[in-house]
This record gives structure tokens, C-alpha cells and sequence, in this order.
């Protein structure tokens, strides 16, 4: 009997150890999602369909919540609460990741990409693979790569149709040097303000444009007071879907693949949705009178940016090799 006992007992410490040294099992989690956007978004939709579809495929063992229009943090702060996955998951653009992960900043140099389709297919192949890997290594992992629209610079003193036009004008950019220079490069003066100050400012002269996609451009009504729209689209910063590693890494295999598809889904329809919503702002500012042109001949502007690359290049030579793979992907 005592021996039986004894058995018994090195037997259910054996699988108690080899229980704490198995691969992840499967246990309940509540993820917390960040989202900058309000809830009725393209985006937030997207966020919304994949914490779904990972909790019903999951069956109820991984649930969550989005918290959409930034409760849990400031952007700069939630990127940290994510890296350390004190985040689940979550959203952004990738221009603020610019700072953090190198890679990041190279979608921000002005006409990488030809056409919002051709990023698509860039950030879906290899270049979107470098991207993510220099994410990974700053603790997060990319499930996809949303639509953010084209940029395009609309202005309230006359359209721009050639890259002189921008001479002397003070145009609002984002706290970034690239986007800096780039209005520099085309002789203009660049301004970086925050977004809730643009609408003010140019009522006020204090700048003269700034750039923008077209629901960015409807929704914040800057369409009133800059009523020239010029479709450059010389910046296409796709977001992305992100999971914290140390969340990823805690989860099973076929969790892992749940999670990968839901992101994935989720990514599809985003774009899906951006493309409506796009077109019903540009024909919410049509029908108000703004004056759009199209810019077919973008070799000028491009040809502008030559030194804003070497600049950079000059100062981020490792990045070569990335700004190369993107330039060169059809």
C-alpha cells in the first residue's frame, strides 16, 4: 500500500512538472485592444471584426474589448503599453513608429509608392515582410496592413498643379523631418501643427494648406476654408494591425493561426470599407464646390524629392536596401 501511495503521488508530481514545462494550453484570456478612431470608423469596424472572429473561433477562450478613440493611452503610450504587452493588440499608423522601429519610417518617404492598389501588393509581399520584421523586433507582431488612404495637399490661395506652385507657400505637415523637407524640396515653408489646430490656421492665414486624405479633408470640415484639393498623393502610410509579442507568444499553435486569418480577414475588410468611405467624402466635397484636379504628371514632384532621399539615406544608409526593395516592387 505504501508503495501504491507512493506511486501514485511521484505520478501526479510528474505530470504536474511536465505540465509547467508543456507548450501553451489553452486558458480564458481578456485582450484589451487601443484604437485612436471613433467607433465608427473603418478601421474600428476592422478591429471589431477580428476580435469577433478570434473569440467565436477560439471558442470563448480568447475574448476582448476594443477601446476605440484612445482611452487607454496616447499613441506614443500605447505603442510602449503594447511593446511591453501591458496591450493586446492594436492599431496605428505607421508613420509615429518611425522613431522606434527604422524599417517603419521608409513608407513615409514621399511617392514610395505609385498608387494606393500597388501599395497593397507591396505591404501584402516582400517589402510589408521587411516592415514587419523590424516591428517584431520591437516586441510587436504585424497580422496586416490597413488602408489609410493617399495624402494630397488642398490649400485655400489656388490649386497646386506643379511643384513651383508650392513657392512660398506655408503648408501644415506632420511632426516629421521627412515631411519637412519635402515641402522644402518644392520651395515651400512647411509648418508642423496639430491636426485640431489646421482648421483655425488656415482660416486665419496662418498657413495657406495642408495635406490630408479625402475622409480626413470631409470630416474636419477643412474643406471650408481650403476649398482647392490637388490629388498629389504624394504620401500613402498604410496603419497596421498589431499583437503584442509577449501576448502571441503566449498563445497555442492553432491560436497562433486563428489569430493570423482573423487578422487577415480583418485586413481585407478595412480596405473594403476605406474605399466607400472615400469615395463618399469626395463626393461629399464636390457636391459642396471644392475644386479637385488631378495631378497626372507626378515625374516633377517625384524628381523633387532627389534630395530628400539622399538626405535621408545619407543619414539611415543601412534603410538602403528596404527604400530599394520598395522602389522596385511592381
Amino acid at each position: 500500500m505504501a508503495f501504491q501511495k507512493y506511486a501514485a503521488t511521484a505520478f501526479a508530481s510528474a505530470i504536474a512538472l511536465a505540465a509547467a514545462f508543456a507548450a501553451p494550453v489553452a486558458e480564458a484570456k481578456d485582450w484589451r485592444g487601443w484604437n485612436i478612431h471613433v467607433e465608427d470608423y473603418p478601421v474600428s469596424h476592422g478591429m471589431e471584426a477580428f476580435m469577433a472572429e478570434v473569440t467565436e473561433k477560439t471558442g470563448g477562450e480568447i475574448k476582448g474589448k476594443v477601446f476605440h478613440q484612445g482611452v487607454l493611452g496616447s499613441q506614443p503610450d500605447a505603442i510602449e503599453q503594447v511593446r511591453l504587452g501591458i496591450i493586446d493588440f492594436a492599431e496605428f499608423s505607421l508613420g509615429p513608429w518611425g522613431p522606434v522601429a527604422p524599417e517603419a519610417n521608409v513608407v513615409s518617404l514621399p511617392f514610395i509608392f505609385k498608387s494606393v492598389e500597388q501599395m497593397h501588393r507591396a505591404m501584402d509581399g516582400a517589402p510589408g515582410e521587411a516592415v514587419s520584421a523590424g516591428l517584431e523586433a520591437k516586441g510587436v507582431i504585424a497580422l496586416g496592413y490597413y488602408d489609410a488612404g493617399a495624402r494630397s495637399f488642398y490649400t485655400s490661395t489656388g490649386p497646386i498643379t506643379q511643384p513651383s506652385d508650392m513657392e512660398g507657400r506655408k503648408i501644415r505637415v506632420m511632426n516629421n523631418d521627412l515631411f519637412v523637407d519635402m515641402i522644402a524640396a518644392m520651395g515651400g515653408n512647411a509648418t508642423p501643427m496639430a491636426f485640431a489646430e489646421v482648421y483655425q490656421s488656415i482660416k486665419t492665414s496662418v498657413v495657406d494648406g495642408a495635406e490630408n486624405n479625402p475622409p480626413s479633408y470631409e470630416s474636419t470640415n477643412h474643406f471650408e476654408v481650403a476649398p482647392y484639393y490637388s490629388i498629389s498623393e504624394h504620401l500613402i502610410i498604410p496603419e497596421v494591425l498589431v499583437i503584442a509579442k509577449k501576448t502571441w507568444d503566449g498563445l497555442t499553435p492553432e491560436q497562433q493561426e486563428i489569430v493570423k486569418e482573423a487578422g487577415k480577414n480583418s485586413t481585407m475588410l478595412q480596405r473594403e470599407l476605406w474605399a466607400k468611405r472615400e469615395m463618399a467624402s469626395m463626393e461629399t466635397v464636390k457636391a459642396a464646390g471644392v475644386e479637385v484636379n488631378m495631378i497626372e504628371d507626378k515625374a516633377p514632384f517625384q524628381e523633387a524629392m532627389v534630395p530628400v532621399y539622399e538626405k535621408y539615406l545619407a543619414a539611415n544608409p543601412d534603410m538602403k536596401g528596404i527604400v530599394e526593395l520598395f522602389q522596385n516592387f511592381d
